[in-house]
């Protein structure tokens, strides 16, 4: 929402505020909150700046301060400057700066663990050699995306106003202490910016679902037609969209309750209009405002509780319409709305006399909303929340409504009337925590064209004799240019690649296929086949819906033929704006047409025409391993199955560690980009966030910008931006973990013990209750000895520390253990029960000695606790039986078979 507050506050407007404050006695600091973190940065500016317009305080200046580390990567690329032009209507702090890069940028942030404010100021404008067009750019606060391809020129031009404002809500944990802020320009051609940042600490409950039950005996808000509740967790990131003053003026910053909050007066933006029915109940100061402990002092400011908009005064015409505001928000997301209440005026004076009925998007969320009755009395300040979900469309806006009507029936209420103070609109992140939304589409340009008088003959002649040299010579001076750079290049990037061996075209040890057409392309036209645009399309008839297979945030994945039919392949469109983008388009086309084994997708080539960016994989008929788990259409897959996926995957992992030349890591390992062939084999996937490990011998990892997905984070790749291999063992054992149990890595839940896949298993095989986590489909497939292999191997996996995890070659060789295990069990309890009973009731003696051994104690961990139940038995120092120490050895011997695909043809 950008915003505009430079007209609203006057230094006047100011000073009488706090006098006010004064003489009623109302600007006790006691009724503040004391924010613990409270930073506001100006980007680009030295020293200290006073805001006296804007929030009273002194704002810092970034250069040569601790929030921007010159040592941190590629932040030495920066640049400050003031605007080239600016209106005398700009607020001088925090807009009149700005910190600018073509390259990626970090603040960093020491804070206090908690609830912090992020808000971000940008002032849209020519900077120096920086168009204000190219200014397109994400912002990620840790794990969260902020803003993804935010073109600031194309939103200030929307709203009309080049001052743009957002606020986001994150918590900071209690190991970390840091609060990072990345800016990331969107492509070559684009750059980030930013004027000023905010950081505010906020209440603990504020937004955020406390542990106590709410007054419906549930924890968490009232989910719009569902009848669960939703909790608002610190995992949880917010952004906050509309927050208004209903009914009242606009409330700067310096008039918040101490985090300095901006409530604006924009009501009548979004009020459907029905005129003259609109009665806003003017401030009334005679009524002191009595704050309970469920809506603290700090909840909003007084005058947010002291007006309102109610109906007009004639009953009878109040049951003829509603009061009705409309939203614009970006679909796919789900959203808070907090709605302030407060009875003041003087006819209301019991539960009796105004009762009325809300609605959110159509849908009833209150038959009998009674402020008196839920305050508990009047002058007391009340507020309701509630998370409803707006489904993903084509359109870039929907309208999120918000309707109070009047209760029809005289006997349950004396005035057919409505209230409502106050409303704010918050954007939960989605799975992938990411916030941000579309742009919204440029403003049409009109470009009037000037036709000069015409020229006579001999004019023209004459201008022709003179203009003809002078371009021929220009083009001819820039070919001359164009090849001398061409050359010069050529010759610093050969000299780099054989100084540093580090070249992308060189990391490998694994041979190339050549390409079967080349293009003028910034990819190097050997790494793979290149396709025609034309080609695409014929494939996929022009982009048919009907093709789609898959959807994700790198675009739609389409079912196509190519070669006149004969071959079937994938086909994965990049989407404008889509979050992998083009850097992650170019790493996986140097990554995959580089490598080649039986359990990794193939890639068979690529077009990169214009905007449009697609790769072409084989084709892989059983889809992603996540549909088999606990999808809607698929049947469910048997253990056997499930084992051999686990350690088909696990063996591609264990390739891109050791079988490279330099050790590759996935970073985005998770079970929709494990995908299953016509034989079921599996084969991971998407490689647009891999990265290439170390190639200095004296460092153990790489520091680079945390990315990934949740659930599958490994908590120390997170806690100290330092990526390892170890970092896609935690992220596979959480795969393990849904296998067994099918079930996403990461549920909102009311029991918050399960909301994370990996802590519940880790807890339940602490407390001796692994039965509990298994999925019902295979829990009478399982035999015990391989279930406690299984679990041995998944818990080591989540540790927390990298230190503690195996290498993924032990996580093969300990899957194909728990497969042996698994097929010796099968193969005993059959003969044993052949020679028991000759064959019969097999399956029924089976199933009830799987729920013994299931109702036993099943924790698998050693005596040491501290552990977190974990079993020694994967590394050097086993503690195992004899009989199991040996068929460690021989299993390990046998994990030289990993690499036996890369001789096999089939694994080609």
């Amino acid at each position: 929402m950008a915003v505009s507050i430079t007209n609203q506050v006057s230094p006047t407007t100011t000073l009488l505020f706090f006098l006010f404050l004064f003489l009623l006695g109302v600007g006790d600091s006691s009724s503040f909150y004391q924010p613990i973190d409270n930073i506001p940065l100006v980007c680009g500016s030295h020293g200290n700046l006073s805001n006296s317009y804007l929030d009273g305080r002194i704002w810092v200046g970034d250069i040569d301060s601790k929030f921007f580390p010159s040592d941190h990567q590629q932040n030495g690329a920066s640049m400050t400057s003031k605007a080239d032009a600016q209106s005398t209507s700009v607020t001088t702090v925090p807009y009149m700066t700005a910190r600018l890069s073509r390259s990626q940028f970090t603040y960093s942030f020491p804070v206090s663990p908690g609830h912090k404010f992020i808000r971000l100021y940008f002032y849209s404008a020519n900077y120096q050699q920086f168009d204000r067009s190219k200014a397109v750019f994400s912002v990620r606060a840790g794990r969260f995306t902020l803003l993804r391809d935010f073109n600031t020129s194309v939103n200030a031009d929307a709203s009309n106003n080049n001052e743009i404002f957002r606020e986001f809500c994150v918590y900071v944990e209690e190991y970390d202490q840091k609060l990072n802020l990345t800016f990331t320009p969107t492509n070559q051609d684009s750059y980030a910016f930013i004027s000023g940042i905010e950081i505010v600490s906020m209440p603990s409950n504020l937004y955020y679902t406390p542990l106590d039950l709410n007054d419906e005996g549930g924890r968490g808000l009232k989910q719009v037609g569902q009848s669960k509740f939703f909790p608002i967790e610190n995992y949880t990131s917010l952004e906050m969209v509309y927050r208004i003053n209903i009914g009242g003026r606009f409330i700067s910053p310096i008039e918040d309750t101490g985090m300095f909050r901006t409530w604006f007066n924009e009501e009548r933006n979004f009020l459907i209009p029905f005129p003259s029915k609109y009665d806003a109940q003017p401030a009334d100061f005679s009524i002191r405002l009595n704050y309970s402990s469920k809506v603290p002092a700090y909840t909003a400011p007084e005058d947010v509780y002291r007006t309102a908009r109610t109906m007009g005064p004639d009953n009878t015409e109040n049951k003829r319409y509603n009061l009705t505001w409309e939203y614009p928000v970006d679909p796919g997301f789900f959203y808070m709305i907090r709605l302030h209440f407060c009875e003041f005026q003087k006819e209301i004076n019991s539960t009796e006399d105004r009762v009325f009925l809300i609605y959110i998007r159509d849908t009833i969320v209150e038959g009998s909303a009674n402020v008196f009755y839920w305050a508990e009395g009047k002058g007391i300040p009340y507020r309701r929340d509630y998370v409803v979900l707006v489904s993903k469309t084509d359109k870039k806006k929907v309208n999120l409504s918000v309707t109070l009507q009047a209760n029809p029936d005289d006997s349950k209420t004396r005035y057919t009337n409505v209230i409502l103070n106050g409303i704010e609109i918050f954007k939960l992140n989605d799975t992938d925590g990411n916030l941000g939304g579309k742009n919204p589409d440029p403003l049409p340009t009109t470009q009037t064209q000037s036709f000069p008088p015409p020229k006579n003959h001999s004019e023209r002649s004459k201008m022709a004799a003179i203009i003809i040299p002078i371009v021929v010579g220009g083009v001819v001076a820039m070919i001359l240019a164009m090849g001398f750079f061409v050359i010069r290049q050529r010759k610093t990037f050969m000299d780099q690649s054989s100084s540093d061996g580090t070249s992308w075209w060189a990391l490998y040890s694994i041979s190339t296929n050549k390409s079967s057409k080349s293009r003028n392309s910034n990819l190097p036209s050997d790494l793979c086949r290149y396709f025609s645009l034309a080609e695409i399309k014929a494939a996929t008839k022009n982009f048919d819906d009907i093709f789609i297979i898959g959807v994700g945030g790198f675009g739609n994945v389409y079912k196509g033929y190519v070669d006149d039919g004969t071959t079937q392949v994938a086909i994965k469109r990049l989407k404008p704006g889509s979050k992998q983008g083009a850097h992650e388009f170019k790493t996986e086309i140097e990554m995959l047409s580089q490598l080649r084994h039986l359990h990794l997708v193939s890639l068979i080539g690529y077009c990169n025409d214009g905007n449009e960016m697609i790769l072409v994989y084989d084709y892989m008929s059983h889809g992603t391993l996540r549909n088999h788990l606990y999808g809607d259409d698929e049947q469910p897959l048997t253990w056997k199955q499930r084992l051999q996926i686990c350690i088909g995957a696990a063996k591609g992992l264990h390739y891109l560690h050791t079988g490279a030349k330099h050790t590759i890591i996935h970073r985005d390992v998770k079970t929709t980009n494990i995908l299953l062939d016509e034989k079921w084999v599996a084969k991971v996937s998407d490689f647009g966030l891999s990265k290439v490990g170390p190639t200095d011998m004296s460092k153990a990892h790489i520091s680079t910008v945390v990315k990934g997905s949740f659930g599958y984070l490994d908590p120390e790749y997170y806690r100290r931006q330092q990526l390892t291999e170890k970092s896609d063992v935690y992220s596979f054992g959480v795969v393990l973990c849904e296998v067994l149990c099918a079930r996403p890595p990461l549920m909102r839940l009311t029991d918050k013990k399960q909301v994370y896949l990996a802590e519940w298993v880790r807890r339940c095989n602490r407390d001796n209750a692994i039965a509990q986590v298994i999925d019902p489909n295979i829990k009478n497939e399982i035999s015990p000895e391989c279930l406690r292999k299984f679990i041995e191997i998944a818990v080591r996996c989540i540790q927390d520390d990298g230190i503690n995890r195996p290498s993924m070659n032990d996580v093969v060789w300990g899957l194909e253990f728990a497969a042996q295990l698994q097929e010796a069990s099968k193969k005993k309890e059959v003969e044993g029960d052949m020679e028991n009973s000759g064959g019969d009731n097999y399956s029924e003696k089976r199933e009830g000695r799987e729920e013994e051994w299931l109702m036993e104690e099943t924790s698998f961990s050693s005596s040491n606790d501290r552990n977190h139940g974990l079993e020694s038995g994967m590394s050097s120092d086993v503690t195992t039986s004899n009989s199991d120490n040996s068929s460690y050895v021989y299993n390990k011997g046998m994990s030289g078979t990993v690499f036996s695909e890369i001789k096999d043809p089939t694994g080609r």
